[in-house]
C-alpha cells in the first residue's frame, strides 16, 4: 500500500481575472476550488493511475469537510486526523502574472498529533509512505523526523518532498526518492547553478547522503534522474501551459505509481515527466487519458 501524508492540506482557490489591478474592484473570468496539499496531489494522480493509495494528515472545520467531500467523491481512501481548527485556504490569482497567497495553516494540539502518529503506525513491511510538504506552523521542528522514525520502525520505505532542513536531516534515513527543483537544491547546498552541468555534482551527493532515487526538475529545462548507474535527463514536451500547481506533486506520483509495480527507475522516470507535464498543461490536475498521451513522447537520456 502507499500512504500519503499531508500535514498542511489546503482548498486551492484558483480565481482567473483578465488584468488584475490593485485598489480597485476586478471581476473574475472564471474560478476553481480544488482540494489542495502536496500530498494531496500525490494520491488523486495514484488514483488516475491505478495505483491505490490512502490519505493520511489532518483536516479540521468546514474547509476541511470540503476537502474530504471532493476526495471521497473521487473515489479516494482517506483515514484523515480531525483537528479542531479550520483547514487553511490558499488563493492563487491568475491574470497577466501569477500570484499565491497561501494560509498558514491550523493550531494542531499534542492529542491530534498523537492521533496522526497512531494512524501512521498501522504501515507495515514494504509499505511506502509518501510525506509532502510544508509543516503547520504550530508544530514542532523536526516533526518530520518523528514520521520517518515510525515508517522506519515499520520496515517500510519513505519519499520525502520539503525543503531545506527537513529534507537535509532526512537523507541519512534512506528515503526511496527525494525530488527538489533545482532552487531547492541550490538553496540546500546553499550554491547557484548556471548550467546543467553545475546541478550534476549536487544530485550525486544527494544520492552519496542517502536518497536511493534522485529527480532534479527544473522546469523549462525538463528533469534530471540521479540512480547509482548514472544521470539521465528527460526531454521537455510541448503544450501550452495552463498549471504551476501540483506539477511536482504529480511527477513523484508518476514515478512512485510506477515503480511499486515494475521496480524499473527509468520506466517510472518517464511516468513522472508524462503525469507532471500533464498537470502542467490541465486546469486541475493531470487526466489519465492525458498522461497516457504524454507517454510516447517522453525521450530519456543518460548523459552521465
Amino acid at each position: 500500500m502507499i500512504y500519503t501524508v499531508t500535514l498542511n492540506p489546503s482548498i486551492d482557490y484558483i480565481v482567473h481575472v483578465a488584468d488584475f489591478k490593485p485598489d480597485v474592484v476586478n471581476r473574475m473570468t472564471k474560478d476553481f476550488k480544488f482540494p489542495g496539499g502536496k500530498g494531496i496531489n500525490v494520491t488523486r494522480i495514484l488514483q488516475r493511475l491505478d495505483a491505490p493509495s490512502t490519505a493520511l494528515g489532518f483536516l479540521g472545520g468546514f474547509t476541511g469537510n470540503f476537502i474530504k467531500e471532493a476526495l471521497m467523491a473521487e473515489g479516494l481512501h482517506c483515514d484523515f486526523t480531525q483537528v479542531a481548527d479550520d483547514t487553511r485556504i490558499n488563493i492563487k490569482l491568475k491574470s497577466l502574472t501569477e500570484t499565491e497567497i497561501n494560509g498558514g495553516g491550523p493550531l494542531i494540539t499534542n492529542e491530534e498529533i498523537q492521533a496522526l502518529k497512531e494512524k501512521l503506525s498501522q504501515i507495515t513491511k514494504g509499505d511506502i509512505v509518501v510525506l509532502s510538504g510544508s509543516a503547520p506552523a504550530s508544530l514542532r521542528k523536526g516533526f518530520y523526523q518523528e514520521l520517518i522514525a515510525i515508517v522506519k520502525a515499520k520496515e517500510a520505505d519513505f519519499v520525502i518532498d520539503t525543503t531545506g532542513q527537513d529534507l537535509a536531516d532526512a537523507l541519512e534515513d534512506g528515503p526511496l526518492l527525494v525530488k527538489p527543483n533545482n532552487h531547492e537544491l541550490a538553496d540546500l547546498y546553499q550554491t547557484e547553478f548556471h548550467t546543467i552541468e553545475d546541478i550534476i555534482p549536487y544530485g550525486k551527493r544527494l544520492l552519496l547522503e542517502g536518497a536511493r532515487h534522485v529527480i532534479i526538475s527544473m522546469a523549462g529545462d525538463g528533469a534530471l534522474l540521479f540512480i547509482d548507474d548514472g544521470v539521465y535527463q528527460s526531454n521537455v514536451l510541448k503544450r501550452p501551459l495552463k498549471n504551476s500547481v501540483g506539477a511536482g506533486d504529480s511527477m513523484i506520483a508518476g514515478f512512485i505509481g510506477a515503480f511499486e509495480k515494475t521496480h524499473d527507475p527509468l520506466e517510472a522516470f518517464k511516468y513522472g515527466v508524462a503525469s507532471g507535464s500533464g498537470t502542467a498543461f490541465s486546469d486541475d490536475l493531470a487526466t489519465r487519458e492525458l498522461i497516457e498521451a504524454l507517454l510516447p513522447e517522453v525521450e530519456i537520456t543518460k548523459i552521465g
